[in-house]
């Protein structure tokens, strides 16, 4: 069995506006591998971040089409995870991002 890290799981922090304001809450929003799933996600964030995820919710996006003169194709779809920590934890580096 190969080693668990934490990059293999957690791709990207969504930096948006709508997604900091769900971070001072204490929900935090990931783009995460296309094969992760809720317990690979709270894994991660524990190993990587060392917080405690009470919830993870995941959400499968879709894929978009894009077109670049005659020729049309598609961005690959995506999957996000909304992980809500224990309360009065937080993860400093994502909300000093913006």
């Amino acid at each position: 069995m190969p080693e668990f890290h934490p990059a293999d799981v957690l791709v990207v922090p969504v930096i948006t506006e709508r997604a900091m304001e769900k971070a001072h809450a204490g929900k935090y929003t990931f783009i995460i591998s296309e094969g992760s799933t809720k317990i690979d996600v709270k894994r991660a964030v524990h190993v990587q971040f060392k917080v405690d995820a009470v919830d993870v919710n995941i959400v499968n996006l879709p894929r978009k089409s894009k077109t670049s003169g005659r020729h049309s194709f598609f961005k690959p779809r995506k999957r996000k995870a909304i992980v809500t920590l224990k309360s009065g934890q937080s993860i400093p580096d994502i909300l000093n991002a913006v």
